[in-house]
């Protein structure tokens, strides 16, 4: 087994060092101010229970060139939603006849659209269910709980075995569908994070800010019921409850979901990281995901449409006034 990491990120940093220290062979492809980072730092991974793993500068294969995949038998493609044609067109022309593509991208439709790209390879679903923040000298560190999703594909039994080995708990799972839109509506404060300004422990504690996520995951649900999807647990709690809990006062919030406050105290959602890095934002298939999927099927999600809003503004303007979260509501 041989696999190549399609966008060096945060999670594809993570996972693909998680796979190297399961001694899986792993090329990682991303941008050139990775590669220095790579080349200076090596990499270094810390998981929630605070286990450090280390990789030498000199062992790891880092490349900018997608042709550096050409040997993989997996290729785990972890770019931003925006980019799934992109970087599948770069793909196509180097990959092998045999090669399998896994998507580990946040929202719904990138598996579809890497299918749609590479109609002659395998394209399967992921989901990765924790936060991964990057630390200073290329630490990139799990600020939450939860393993991987991937479809049920006899084909991936390498890569779950490889991750199961190596301590994270990989599900192959027979209703991807339902997991994604579980994991969109979780996804959904990636947004209101970023708006916040606050780590993401902080924003939670904020009533103020967990009742205008509970408005957009109840929005959530409403579109996936008239879509015929029942998400499934994937965390603690029932995706169907979720709503009630984030309503509850504070000091009952801190008793009921002392898990969900299980957090590094400093982890932030991915957009607000590519807030500070001035990167386009998600938020089209997030957010976006509920309103456009409302829109098809006459379900109004007026609070969600806000959040977008709010968030496209905030990124053109990032150094615009503090939003009060009731004015989203």
């Amino acid at each position: 087994m041989r696999v190549a990491i399609a966008g060096a990120g945060s999670i594809g940093c993570y996972v693909g060092g998680i796979l190297q220290t399961a001694g899986v062979d792993v090329t990682f492809i991303g941008r050139p101010s990775m590669a220095q980072r790579f080349a200076r730092d090596g990499l270094h991974l810390q998981t929630l229970e605070g286990v450090r793993r280390d990789i030498d500068a000199g062992d790891l294969n880092f490349a900018t060139d997608p042709a550096m995949a050409k040997d993989a038998s997996h290729v785990l493609v972890c770019v931003k939603s925006m980019a799934t044609a992109d970087i599948a067109k770069e793909l196509r022309p180097h990959l092998s006849s045999e090669a399998v593509l896994v998507s580990l991208q946040n929202g719904l439709d990138n598996a579809t659209t890497l299918q749609a790209a590479l109609p002659d390879h395998r394209c399967l679903a992921g989901m990765v269910a924790f936060n991964v923040v990057q630390q200073s000298g290329n630490r990139f560190a799990a600020t939450t709980e939860g393993g991987i999703y991937v479809e049920r594909d006899a084909s991936l039994n390498p890569i779950s075995d490889a991750l199961n080995r190596a301590g994270i708990d990989c599900t192959q799972h027979d209703a991807m569908n339902a997991v994604q839109w579980s994991k969109l509506l979780l996804n959904l404060n990636n947004a209101l994070n970023a708006l916040s300004g606050d780590p993401l422990a902080a924003q939670l504690r904020n009533r103020g800010w967990r009742r205008l996520l509970a408005a957009c995951v109840s929005e959530g649900l409403s579109v996936a019921k008239a879509k015929g999807i029942a998400p499934v647990k994937i965390g603690k709690v029932k995706p169907g409850i979720i709503p009630f809990v984030l309503r509850l006062p504070d000091f009952l919030f801190e008793r009921v979901a002392a898990q969900m406050l299980k957090v590094d105290p400093a982890a932030r959602s991915s957009m607000a990281d590519d807030l500070a890095l001035g990167r386009a934002p998600e938020i089209d298939y997030l957010n976006g995901a509920i309103v456009r999927h409302g829109r098809e099927l006459g379900v109004v999600t007026p609070v969600n449409q806000r959040v977008c809003e709010a968030v496209k503004h905030r990124f053109e303007k990032p150094d615009g006034p503090a939003i009060d979260p009731n004015t989203l509501l």
